[in-house]
């Protein structure tokens, strides 16, 4: 059985603001599912994992939620990063070659959240484990 990531949760102090992001840069859907102040994140129609966006439970600042680092698969990576930086991200690291596996940016969200966004090579194998490097994908 594959060890596949089968659910991810964005955790935000501003959820409206989260949102407003995530649809401006990756064009991602919300919808209102569960609890009040908690949506189901769709990133493209029929997608698994599916997503979810909620408030944190504590403040970043304190002993708030913290969680893995992820990279979005993207076609234009260049593209995004403006885009990041247009909906009110911050790039951390700018776009950069990762031999035989794409061009990646680092940045974070409006929530401080960091995330990468990755533009695979047409040549990188996503089943290659040298496409997981720690950091990576």
């Amino acid at each position: 059985m594959p060890n596949d990531v089968a659910h991810f949760a964005i955790h935000a102090d501003d959820c409206e603001r989260a949102k407003a992001f995530y649809e401006g840069v990756f064009g991602w859907t919300f919808t209102p599912w569960g609890p009040p102040g908690f949506w189901r994140i769709e990133t493209s129609p029929g997608a698994t994992p599916h997503g979810a966006l909620h408030a944190r439970q504590e403040p970043l600042a304190g002993t708030g939620m913290s969680g893995f680092e992820c990279s979005i698969s993207v076609e234009n990576v260049e593209a995004i990063a403006a885009a990041i930086e247009a909906h009110g991200g911050t790039i951390t690291m700018p776009p950069f070659l990762i031999e035989t596996v794409g061009t990646l940016v680092m940045f974070l969200d409006t929530e401080g959240n960091r995330v990468g966004a990755m533009q695979y090579l047409a040549t990188a194998r996503r089943d290659d484990p040298s496409a997981h490097e720690e950091g990576v994908a």
